[in-house]
């Protein structure tokens, strides 16, 4: 067991939000009771979610996608006051770590994504330095997008969206989890020859063809389920926790 405030500084000293400019807060979201000894961790705090962590008895809940984020009606009705309500109820922890998480060079979001994709990243661009810059450890790298396309749809398990111009042979490729999109114009700055993220909206598809940069929307959870059991897992073994990993299914 563990005190809560104990965790939070975990967490805090690992993921280091002071340093980022973000959408919401990070950190402890709705504080609940003051041990922990068993922490879930998940990639969104869905209700879904919160009542597999009451099944299984958990103390804390870790994830990505809190509860609340700049802009968003603050009343406590539907959908947030049946997620609030089973997390009080059952006296649980919620932390949420939202651009920390994907940025953490070793166990983040952007970080585990490569690992499971088998990318090696060398350098950073982008907003915040999110997105990730490197090549494949494959040393002869992807004849061509549809080739690198295979196989990240192979490794992530679903259907991917791949706009791709040219046959060209893939070398050179970019990566940033979850609704990156915006960040495409930045990584073809960097030389790329194509950008792996979570979604994809409508002016893309025309970049991706007019600059011959082949862009792949992979889904916004299938490539952000990775850095909440990595970061979890760490800090549970870090303080002798028991922790759990639950995957709530989700097409998007």
């Amino acid at each position: 067991m563990t005190d809560f405030k104990t965790l939070l500084q975990a967490f805090d000293q690992l993921l280091q939000p002071e340093r980022f400019k973000d959408y919401g807060p990070n950190g402890l979201q709705v504080e609940g009771k003051p041990s922990v000894g068993k922490l879930v961790s998940g990639v969104t705090a869905s209700r879904e979610l919160i009542d597999a962590a009451i099944e299984v008895k958990a103390d804390a809940i870790f994830v990505h996608h809190g509860l609340f984020w700049r802009g968003q009606d603050g009343r406590v009705v539907g959908w947030m006051k049946e997620r609030l309500q089973r997390l009080l109820a059952h006296n649980i922890n919620l932390y949420a770590y939202h651009l920390p998480l994907d940025a953490h060079p070793e166990l983040g979001n952007n970080a585990q994504l490569g690992k499971v994709l088998g990318l090696q990243a060398h350098a950073w661009c982008g907003d915040q330095n999110l997105v990730s810059v490197g090549h494949s450890l494959n040393p002869q790298g992807f004849q061509n997008a549809e080739a690198l396309a295979s196989h990240v749809q192979s490794v992530l398990g679903r259907h991917i969206t791949c706009v791709a111009p040219t046959a060209k042979p893939i070398q050179r490729i970019a990566w940033c989890s979850g609704g990156a999109q915006s960040y495409f114009e930045a990584a073809i700055a960097e030389g790329v020859d194509a950008f792996i993220t979570g979604e994809i909206s409508e002016p893309q598809a025309h970049i991706a063809k007019e600059t011959g940069v082949a862009f792949l929307a992979c889904g916004h959870h299938a490539t952000e389920r990775y850095g909440a059991p990595a970061v979890a897992a760490h800090v549970a073994a870090e303080l002798g926790l028991s922790h759990q990993f639950i995957d709530i299914h989700n097409p998007a």
